[in-house]
């Protein structure tokens, strides 16, 4: 089948892909800057920049004849969005490759994918003897894929006029209804997003943690990423710091409509916000139930266990993935408790994955609504939320999304039992891949890493990375017979 089958315009196809991939060549630039101040090699973060560059210029060359001001289809979109995640994950194998820190290719491309979709799942198994410049790469690829490649393309790059908004919204990452100011209103957010960064980073400092680590956790921590360039993650630091990066990945978990709102004195809409509520209301029931089980049935004190709880499942919640403890040792029905948060995510509009709080309101308000229905046939009830009417559009795209969203992992748990890995195992590393947390269960818990999985089992997680970080659709949808017809 020919190409044009699949998007109408090649140009601008490689033209979008070439701005991209200036981001990730300024990513490899900050990287050697800071090799240079650690005084460690810069040979494989210059190799990476002139591949990359090279790339971007090979595009620009190729669409050279488009005009300014092009207009993106929707269906470039779909392609741009994926297929430039793929592309970006494959160039940020490359400085672990020429380092040598990861000498193999499916290992470097899984640790890629994973920096760049925010999940955190590391294969690496002794993270503390790799050059600390290769670490803050590491961490900066959390924070560039938090923020979203197509939304710092679009802040940065003022090329992309017409159809930025779509790749803005398919991509996921941060989206709200910007239209028509999406650029302006992308880098308000990107003010917030620098502002929380700084914020944790100082806070940090102030704790003891040094500049390197403060900002590799920083990044880990607004991105709701996980990368930690410590193998203990947190658990070795100071209450104090487990409470600082705690309250971060509170704040990051949160929808960044509401730091609007705080900024321009609307307290009521922050109040009224029913997706906030329920956040705070399950973080806050789930890390007082398993506080108290820890306080009754292990020798942790009161302080201790709510600690302990509370990061636990604030990291799980906004699919940070950091992690004090090893919640495998808990009580059964605690880690069970632990592996069905990962379902729930934080709210829309933040860098939290999974499914999300907005989503799970929509289908309990759907299924009280169908309860109504029955009891009351003939009366016509309405979904809301936020006090705004919902549509039968919106509210059929939910329920396909939660549906699919479980069909995906059910597949890809299967798949995963086939090329060798056991259930509980699984089950974890599925969750976790899609959710973008990092730490699963069995031998990919909160103290193990994927080192051990098979080659063929790290392709499919990491493809699922990507699937979890564009919400199923914007990929899959490339896959379908509609797709390659004209629409």
């Amino acid at each position: 089948m020919r190409m044009k089958n699949y998007f109408y315009n090649a140009n601008i196809v490689l033209r979008v892909l070439s701005i991209i991939l200036q981001v990730v060549s300024f990513g490899f630039i900050v990287c050697i800057v800071a090799a240079i101040i650690l005084k460690e090699p810069i040979q494989p973060f210059v190799l990476s920049f002139m591949i990359t560059e090279s790339i971007c210029l090979i595009f620009r060359f190729i669409s050279r004849k488009l005009n300014k001001g092009y207009k993106i289809s929707r269906k470039d979109s779909y392609f741009i969005v994926s297929i430039s995640w793929i592309l970006v994950g494959l160039l940020g194998s490359l400085p672990y490759l020429f380092s040598h820190s990861i000498p193999d290719f499916t290992n470097a491309l899984f640790e890629s994918i994973s920096g760049f979709s925010t999940t955190g799942a590391s294969i690496l198994q002794d993270i503390e003897v790799l050059p600390k410049s290769i670490l803050f790469w590491r961490s900066l690829t959390h924070w560039i894929g938090g923020f979203g490649i197509i939304g710092l393309v679009i802040v940065v790059m003022p090329q992309i006029t017409s159809g930025g908004y779509k790749l803005f919204t398919m991509e996921s990452s941060l989206q709200e209804k910007f239209k028509p100011r999406t650029r302006s209103v992308g880098f308000r957010i990107l003010l917030i997003y620098l502002g929380l960064t700084a914020l944790e980073i100082l806070f940090l400092i102030l704790g003891g943690m040094s500049l390197f680590e403060s900002v590799c956790h920083s990044f880990g921590t607004v991105a709701t990423g996980g990368f930690s360039p410590k193998n203990s993650s947190i658990a070795e630091y100071s209450p104090y710091i487990q409470y600082v990066i705690m309250i971060f990945m509170l704040f990051a978990g949160v929808n960044f409509a509401m730091y609007f709102y705080v900024l321009s004195g609307r307290v009521r809409k922050i109040i009224e916000n029913e997706e906030l509520q329920m956040y705070l209301l399950v973080v806050f029931i789930s890390g007082l139930f398993i506080g108290l089980i820890l306080y009754l049935k292990t020798d942790y004190n009161f302080e201790h266990s709510i600690r302990e709880s509370f990061f636990q499942v604030i990291s799980i919640i906004t699919c940070t993935g950091f992690a004090t403890a090893d919640y495998l040792i808990w009580p059964a029905q605690l880690w069970i408790l632990i592996f069905f948060l990962m379902f729930i995510g934080g709210c829309k509009g933040s860098t939290a994955g999974s499914i999300k709080i907005s989503r799970h309101l929509v289908v309990f308000k759907y299924i009280s609504a169908l309860f109504k229905q029955r009891l009351n046939p003939k009366s016509v009830f309405k979904i809301s939320l936020n006090k705004k009417t919902l549509d039968e559009k919106l509210i059929s795209h939910v329920l396909s999304f939660v549906v699919l969203y479980y069909i995906v992992f059910a597949f890809g748990v299967l798949i995963l039992v086939f090329t060798g890995v056991d259930f509980q195992t699984s089950l974890g590393s599925v969750a976790t891949c899609m959710a973008g947390i990092g730490p699963g269960l069995g031998e990919t818990g909160p103290v193990s890493n994927f080192s051990q999985l098979p080659i063929a089992s790290k392709y499919v997680l990491g493809f699922l990375m990507i699937l979890g970080r564009l919400e199923l659709f914007t990929v899959l949808i490339l896959f379908t017979r509609s797709y390659r017809k004209k629409f």
